[in-house]
């Protein structure tokens, strides 16, 4: 994308923005190479941690939701590689900022010092980055920048949506064969993050010179999969046969739309978010074209590095509230089996990209 976007949707719609958040890509920034400042980096890039055992890392999602679910168990691992002293992972924010800080807030009383948030409100999570950054605590926003033009955080990791709806909307384009009739599943309406996905599509679309033409989007339909299906339900009694092409940008709708296509068995292509198993067995089967996945997994282990670099004052950061993108990646039926190769290539080179906007003793 490569420009700084924010998102400004209320906290109702936040369980539906995990398809993650826009981001500025951190090629954009000014920075030093790592042998400037970073004396105990490695020859690969990343910085080794001397000394973790003091670092108490929390992973705070905005509430329970299948995206988070690799925070929890990479969080162990940031535990046993890095040799924090703790890491825990809480998803009892119920999506409302004012309980989700009360976690944090229990948290932070318990002794926890880094924190990882996904922030319920973009609006109003800066506050909350600032408090605890008063504390003295090392604060990161992942899958999710604050709204507006500034990030309190140390830092942002996050997806760069747009760029991932424009990819997934290109692999719809080839699926269908290069024209055609196609139709955007999303989320929240008034969320920005919708519309930078909106966007990413559209700007594919444009590409085609009108030999692929949309239907109006369908929003709003990421609540909970019961939402979703009947959308996928109604959109396909209503246009199912005038349709080639389905792409979904956020997580309910993907599923929904899976299987919805399957059960109708019209023969529409649909192009998914993220790697649910149902998502990767229909990849496998043929029933689902591709899907987009993202970085969850990188977001906390590298998160989880660059807060115990941080909160352990061996590091601070050169570019405070740095934007930086995890990734997104095309799944076909070509690369469906090693797709994580590449996203665990991308974790390694965030370690690297992040060297450059560390200052290091």
């Amino acid at each position: 994308m490569i420009v700084r976007f924010r998102r400004t949707a209320v906290f109702v719609a936040a369980v539906a923005l995990v398809a993650g958040c826009t981001t500025k890509n951190s090629n954009d920034t000014g920075g030093a190479t790592a042998g400037d400042d970073a004396s105990t980096s490695t020859s690969s890039g990343p910085v080794t941690l001397k000394d973790g055992s003091k670092v108490k890392l929390a992973l705070i999602p905005g509430g329970a939701h299948p995206y988070f679910q690799p925070w929890k168990t990479t969080g162990q691992q940031d535990k046993t590689e890095f040799k924090l002293g703790d890491v825990t992972f809480n998803e009892t924010g119920e999506w409302d900022q004012g309980k989700q800080n009360n976690v944090i807030n229990s948290l932070a009383a318990q002794g926890y010092n880094a924190f990882g948030i996904f922030g319920v409100s973009p609006t109003d999570i800066n506050s909350t980055f600032e408090d605890l950054k008063a504390k003295g605590f090392a604060v990161g926003s992942l899958a999710s920048c604050p709204a507006g033009d500034t990030n309190s955080a140390d830092f942002c990791l996050s997806t760069d949506v747009e760029t991932a709806a424009y990819k997934a909307t290109k692999a719809t384009i080839e699926a269908i064969g290069g024209s055609g009739t196609i139709v955007h599943l999303t989320g929240n309406n008034v969320d920005s993050n919708t519309q930078r996905r909106i966007a990413g599509v559209k700007k594919a679309i444009a590409e085609t010179n009108g030999k692929v033409t949309e239907l109006p989007v369908i929003t709003d339909i990421d609540k909970d999969l019961s939402t979703a299906q009947k959308a996928v339900a109604d959109l396909l009694a209503s246009k199912g046969k005038d349709i080639k092409g389905i792409v979904t940008t956020a997580y309910n709708p993907a599923v929904a739309a899976a299987d919805g296509v399957a059960s109708s068995k019209l023969p529409i292509k649909v192009v998914a978010i993220d790697d649910d198993a149902k998502i990767l067995a229909g990849i496998k089967s043929g029933g689902v074209a591709a899907t987009v996945t993202q970085n969850p997994v990188g977001q906390a282990y590298v998160g989880g590095w660059l807060l115990a670099l941080l909160q352990s004052k061996q590091c601070t950061m050169k570019d405070p509230g740095v934007i930086v993108d995890s990734g997104s990646f095309v799944v076909t039926k070509a690369n469906v089996d090693t797709y994580d190769q590449e996203r665990q290539a991308k974790t390694k080179e965030l370690q690297t990209e992040f060297v450059k906007h560390l200052s290091c003793q």
